[in-house]
Order: structure tokens, then C-alpha cells, then sequence
């Protein structure tokens, strides 16, 4: 904190906080006895998560690349390089950092993702240890796929619109409820379920209209329209005033383009 330039009296109130800790562990039965805590933050206390941005701040500083090389949210840190040996020598890094200060890289939840992987590129290890392959991972709610396709991510999407969908169905089913009313709550609700991280996806035509067209059985649903009515799509969400899904991806894009 004072590497951080936070004033000491902010520094003595902190370390006031964390003396002489103690805590106890409750069950569905019962609780145990109070015992010390003389490692890691306070749970569920509001100043941990600026605690925890502060110390991995210092501890990174002297490592960490700038982006897209390294990628830092909370705990979960994403190391990108060009060659396995390049990967194996960030890794080891980042260890000797973290240990020398007392914190500690567990191979068990660490795991690589090739891309564009060419034949015998061979493993990566960390101290010996061999860390675990995998075709996918997920950050921060995102899951990123070795060919580099989006397919799995437009189909997560899908489904979490689904269960929004669903968790206002007796909203959005209500014939006492206008349409109006019920496209607002679509575009609250549902809809910011489905955008979710898709302005740094690169959809194809195929994949836009995949999701284009949940939404609309989502629309047809909450106003009572089956195929057999004939009515047209266009019509369908001027009704509930809700604009093309593609058009608020594209929208998305350009205002995460601005931040960034």
C-alpha cells in the first residue's frame, strides 16, 4: 500500500484491522471454534477486492507484459506468447514472482490453448510438473476456443437469453400486458443476457442469425404469434419495439471501441 502512494495512516488503519484475527467456520449443523487467521484478506469485507488489486499490482509489476501479452483480472491471469518456450519462461517468471512474495501458482488450475497449432509443438511445464492442455477456457464469463470459432460462446448466449426468457415468462406471456410493456421488459431483461461479451466476438452471418432467430421464437412467444399467423418479422418487433439484435452487437462494437 505505501509502494501504492496510500497515506500511512490509511496503512496503519489496515494493518489495525488485520491483527490478532480471528474466525470460525460455520456448517449446516453447527460452528467451530474461533481460531487465528494470519494468512490472505478478510471474506466479504468491502475493502478486500482494493487489498487484493493493490498486492497483485506490486507483485505483477515487475513481470507483467503490457496487453494483449497479459491479461490481469482479479486472480485469473492470461499469459499470451508466441512459442512454447516462451510460455514455459512467462510461467516461471510469474512463479518466482508470486512465491518470493508469498503466494503461489497452482498447476492443478492452470491450463494452455494453442492456437494455430502446428505438429509437435510438444508441452508445457512448470517446475517439472506438466500443465494441462485444453481445447476452451473461460474468462471473465467468455469461453475462448483454440480454432478461434465463436460457435460455442453464440450458443452459451442463446441459452442464458433462454433462461432470462424464461424467468420472466409470466411477464412476457401475460395477454393483460401490452406489447409495449413486455418489449421493455425484453430489452431490460433478456436481451443484455444475449449481448453479453459478443462486441469483442467476430460473428459470422451464420452465427448472427442463429441468435436472431431465438430471438424472434422469444417475440413470437411473449406475443401470442405462431408461424401459421404469417406475420412478418419486421412486424413483429415493431410491435414490441425491440430493434435487430445485429444492430445493437454493431452498436456494442463501436462503443467498445470508443473506451478502448
Amino acid at each position: 500500500m505505501r509502494k501504492s502512494g496510500v497515506a500511512e495512516k490509511y496503512v496503519r488503519v489496515v494493518q489495525d484491522m488485520y491483527e490478532r484475527s480471528r474466525t470460525v467456520v460455520r456448517c449446516a449443523v453447527d460452528q467451530t471454534e474461533e481460531f487465528k487467521v494470519e494468512v490472505g484478506l478478510h471474506q466479504g469485507s468491502a475493502l478486500s477486492p482494493f487489498l487484493f488489486a493493490v498486492v497483485m499490482d506490486q507483485l505483477s509489476e515487475e513481470v507483467r507484459q503490457e496487453s494483449p501479452w497479459t491479461v490481469m483480472f482479479a486472480d485469473e491471469i492470461v499469459i499470451c506468447s508466441e512459442s512454447r518456450e516462451q510460455v514455459e519462461e512467462n510461467l516461471e517468471r510469474w512463479r518466482f514472482a508470486l512465491e518470493r512474495r508469498g503466494m503461489k501458482v497452482s498447476c492443478s488450475k492452470t491450463g494452455y490453448i494453442c492456437v494455430n497449432e502446428r505438429e509437435g509443438s510438444g508441452t508445457v511445464r512448470l517446475q517439472g510438473e506438466e500443465v494441462k492442455k485444453v481445447q476452451e477456457f473461460k474468462y471473465l464469463g467468455s469461453t475462448v476456443q483454440s480454432n478461434g470459432e465463436c460457435g460455442k460462446e453464440v450458443k452459451k448466449r442463446v441459452q442464458a437469453g433462454w433462461n432470462g426468457w424464461r424467468k420472466v415468462s409470466g411477464v412476457l406471456c401475460d395477454r393483460k400486458i401490452s406489447a409495449r410493456i413486455k418489449g421493455k421488459v425484453y430489452r431490460t431483461v433478456v436481451r443484455p443476457a444475449m449481448l453479453y461479451g459478443l462486441e469483442t466476438v467476430s460473428l459470422r452471418k451464420r452465427q448472427e442469425s442463429e441468435i436472431e432467430v431465438a430471438e424472434l421464437k422469444m417475440l413470437r412467444f411473449s406475443l401470442g404469434v405462431t408461424r401459421l399467423d404469417r406475420i412478418r418479422n419486421e412486424y413483429i418487433r415493431g410491435t414490441a419495439h425491440v430493434g435487430r439484435l445485429g444492430d445493437k452487437v454493431r452498436e456494442a462494437r463501436i462503443r467498445c471501441f470508443g473506451h478502448i
